[in-house]
């Protein structure tokens, strides 16, 4: 259940797919995949050598390694890790204030609704797209794949605009150790009802300081990145501390699907929910 960054030193890499589904191609040093998430790339090695493949924890605490070599018996030197990330303002919820900025600090409606609410400890004051970060710790110069990379190689098949939006905060106690959504666990929580061919769009809110790879299981997510109609296809969409984003669904799989956050320890406690198509 770690979230890693991944590179090959002295071979650069071109993603191809994200999810399973075609992307336009996009050169990358290193990309940061969340639990369950996929990426295809291509390397083309140009010399007669070993090379490591090296994908070091997200805390810095450890890596996993492979050898990529035109014969077997090679191995290539294992690279220093990056340095460690530490978390910033914008992983508070107040992205602008490590910059002196003193935007609006009224809370929404539903954010001031969360207040208070058992297993809530913080709710964040300014959430940003943060689509187009891939986060702290990568070396300057680095190429690092971001959300706002990818870009479907033709349009998605619904082009209806959605009908209606469903806004979801991402909760949490750190102290406590618990989550769900918007401050409550699978037991007091109904599903989330949808009727078969409706177009909504999700919105999710991280109020924590923890990452959430969340996962709707039997529907596709559009991610709205920027690139209008050629919104990535994804099953899995990383959503990082104090960040907003939203992404398309048509509801076109009736059943009743799991979504939740694909970290054991945060699905088990209450980051689950149940959507229905009927």
């Amino acid at each position: 259940m770690s979230i890693f960054d991944v590179r090959i030193d002295g071979l650069p890499m071109t993603v191809v797919q994200a999810d399973g589904n075609d992307v336009a191609p996009v050169a990358a040093d290193q990309f940061h995949i969340s639990v369950a998430e996929t990426y295809d790339v291509i390397v083309q090695p140009t010399a007669d050598r070993a090379y490591t493949i090296f994908a070091q924890a997200e805390d810095r605490t450890g890596y996993a390694r492979g050898t990529l070599a035109p014969r077997g018996g090679m191995a290539a030197a294992i690279p220093p890790m990056d340095p460690r990330p530490m978390r910033t303002m914008a992983d508070m919820g107040m992205a602008g204030m490590e910059h002196g900025e003193m935007p609006g600090m009224e809370l929404s409606p539903e954010g001031k609704k969360l207040q208070g609410t058992v297993g809530v400890d913080n709710v964040a004051m300014m959430p940003a797209d943060r689509l187009k970060s891939a986060g702290e710790g990568f070396p300057s110069g680095s190429r690092v794949l971001t959300y706002a990379d990818l870009r479907a190689l033709k349009p998605g098949g619904d082009s209806r605009p959605p009908a209606h939006e469903i806004t979801l905060h991402l909760t949490g106690n750190m102290e406590r150790f618990i989550w769900g959504f918007d401050g409550k666990k699978f037991s007091e929580a109904g599903p989330i009802e949808l009727k078969r061919g409706d177009r909504v769009r999700f919105v999710l809110i991280n109020d924590t300081m923890m990452e959430h790879p969340i996962h709707l299981h039997g529907l596709w997510s559009e991610l709205e990145n920027g690139h209008g109609e050629y919104r990535p296809y994804k099953h899995t969409i990383n959503v990082k501390p104090g960040e907003r984003l939203s992404y398309l669904v048509t509801a076109d799989a009736p059943g009743r699907w799991a979504f939740h956050c694909h970290l054991l320890y945060h699905m088990e406690t209450g980051m689950f929910r149940e959507v229905h198509v009927a």
